[in-house]
């Protein structure tokens, strides 16, 4: 049975993780730029699902599709697809496809084929399975996420307990290459329940590593309220990285308090007081556009907008109404005037990156790698 994987750029990473996983069952996935083989398995995002919708409903062979978009919205998906896989993908996957090569008609928890679909009765350990084989990605330290952010899909996905990946097996993967970068909701909960910082666990993680460390940027951010003196000081002592990627989604703390955030304003001009302290330069995330937000809150975001970029970098994007969240469904506001002249402005001269005026460039762009 020959089974390929649709190569989408926004997938890289879901590639390495699944390539591992079914490696590890005896079963390889080939790259391919169309649908080939017996078997072609996809990764949607709910951006690019549209784009790949004809091509996949057209294939001659079997198709499978996973990711953001088909576990949102697998009824939809299987009206092209052949089965979608809903969830995570690292035991569901590799058992399909045995269950398929032997014969068998794809009716297995976790998977919707036709009108068929029984909920997954399993979770994944990450330790469980490799960080990346011969397709590397970087490493996952931690998968799920205890807040409840109404735009993200992240809990949505994975839960909202937080699963860490030993020390000892971060640094397996890690210590092959000469850069070590990782996979977190929030890199400073590593080891912990997500709301509460284990210090101590994040210590020996690093202390681990024996290359050059990028801890709390992308795609390993963190959350404003994590970062105090004691996380500083451990990425001032054991990491490479010069800057400091976080959240803060908007200037009003209404808004923060709608979006089931977990944080405050104050908390994000504390981090950036920090982050001075600390000679970090802080990249902070934006959302604009938020359905419910008023001028004033728009206004206000600006203005936080401003004082990031005096000593950092904004990135900021348009609301996007993802499937399976709270706000789905729910239109982007339209900007102000001088929303749009400012991050023009600012992005004219450096300071701010994003797709505040397409939605679509916030999948197909993200800021560059830190280099100190």
């Amino acid at each position: 049975m020959h089974v390929n994987w649709r190569h989408i750029q926004a997938a890289r990473n879901s590639y390495a993780i699944l390539f591992a996983a079914c490696e590890k069952e005896g079963i390889l996935l080939r790259p391919v730029d169309s649908p080939a083989g017996d078997i072609t398995c996809y990764s949607l995002n709910s951006l690019n699902a549209e784009r790949y919708r004809p091509e996949i409903a057209a294939a001659d062979c079997v198709t499978i599709v996973g990711g953001p978009h088909a576990s949102a919205c697998p009824k939809e998906v299987a009206q092209y697809a052949n089965f979608v896989v809903v969830g995570e993908g690292e035991f569901n996957l590799p058992r399909l496809l045995r269950n398929l090569q032997d014969g068998g008609t794809g009716k297995i928890p976790g998977v919707v084929t036709g009108d068929w679909y029984e909920p997954a009765n399993t979770s994944v350990r990450l330790d469980a399975y490799p960080a990346f084989s011969a397709f590397k990605g970087y490493v996952e330290i931690s998968r799920g996420c205890p807040f409840s952010c109404g735009y993200c899909q992240t809990p949505r996905l994975f839960g909202h307990c937080m699963r860490h990946r030993t020390i000892d097996e971060v640094a397996r993967y890690a210590n092959r290459h000469a850069q070590a970068r990782f996979v977190s909701p929030n890199a400073f909960a590593y080891g912990s329940d997500g709301t509460h910082p284990r210090w101590d666990k994040v210590k020996k993680l690093l202390a681990a590593c024996n290359n050059e460390v990028f801890f709390g940027t992308f795609p390993c951010e963190v959350r404003p309220e994590f970062i105090c003196p004691e996380s500083l000081e451990l990425v001032q002592d054991y990491c490479t990285n010069t800057r400091l990627h976080f959240g803060a989604q908007s200037g009003s703390d209404a808004v923060l308090r709608k979006l089931r955030r977990g944080h405050t304003v104050a908390d994000v001009l504390a981090a950036l007081d920090l982050c001075r302290d600390f000679s970090l330069e802080p990249v902070v995330d934006f959302i604009v556009g938020i359905p419910f937000e008023t001028d004033d809150d728009q206004c206000s975001t600006l203005d936080l907008v401003r004082k990031v970029t005096r000593t950092g970098r904004a990135h900021v994007h348009r609301f996007i109404p993802l499937p399976g969240t709270p706000l789905a469904g729910s239109p982007a506001r339209s900007l102000l005037l001088e929303t749009e002249k400012v991050c023009g402005n600012l992005a004219l001269t450096g300071k701010l990156t994003g797709s505040w005026d397409d939605p679509q460039i916030r999948f197909l762009q993200r800021p560059s790698n830190d280099i100190p």
